[in-house]
């Protein structure tokens, strides 16, 4: 197999980042998969539900990283892997898995995946969603309540306790890695084509050889 492309597309909560690495998930078709960070959640399957729920999941220790390394490593070699399922409703990793074969190109996305040095480290391009503040809380609300069934105020106080500043210590910093920064994520429909653009010709160009 060709040298397999990594691309790494990160960003706050909510600011758009899953959108643009969906896009480019549809540019590519059968010749991507796409993997998510939060799949990598550490399992509590030890903990109450009422503990699960009180954890700080915007920190950088909530992920079971070393086994993303290990899987992504596995894909840059030409050999599958099963990823693992995470349930935002019960705080918790499933029992499940998902196939994800070794394709041309892989996407990670994910609010911290810049954070760590080894996983940049794998990464071809580095893409960082960057979003207003307020309305990525809108989003996030208008997400968790909706589709995740979290009350407002468990949406708010985490947002308050947890997400914003995690957001201020370990997101936002990591920009500086960046080859390229989307403002206004998926609606920014200009950059976005361009990026996909530039990314193909790099593709194509590394494929060729």
């Amino acid at each position: 197999m060709k040298e397999v492309i990594v691309i790494g597309v990160a960003g706050g909560s909510a600011s758009g980042k899953t959108t643009v690495a969906a896009r480019l998930k549809e540019e590519y078709n059968d010749n991507v998969e796409l993997i998510c960070h939060d799949s990598y959640y550490l399992a509590h399957d030890d903990m109450p539900f009422d503990e699960r729920v009180k954890i700080n999941y915007d920190h950088p220790n909530a992920f079971d990283t070393e086994r993303m390394l290990k899987d992504i490593r596995s894909l840059k070699q030409g050999i599958a892997i099963d990823c693992p399922v995470y349930s935002y409703s019960e705080h918790n990793r499933t029992k499940e898995t998902v196939h994800i074969r070794a394709t041309k190109v892989i996407i990670i996305e994910g609010f911290l995946i810049f954070e760590n040095k080894e996983l940049r480290d794998l990464m071809d391009i580095k893409i960082f969603v960057d979003t207003d503040a307020d309305e990525r809380l809108v989003r996030r609300i208008l997400r968790d309540v909706k589709e995740r069934g979290r009350s407002l105020e468990s949406v708010i106080t985490q947002y308050i306790k947890t997400v914003k500043p995690m957001h201020e210590q370990f997101v936002e910093p990591t920009k500086k890695h960046a080859d390229i920064i989307i403002p206004r994520g998926g609606e920014n429909q200009v950059a976005l084509q361009m990026v996909m653009n530039r990314i193909k010709a790099i593709v194509e160009e590394e494929t060729k050889n």
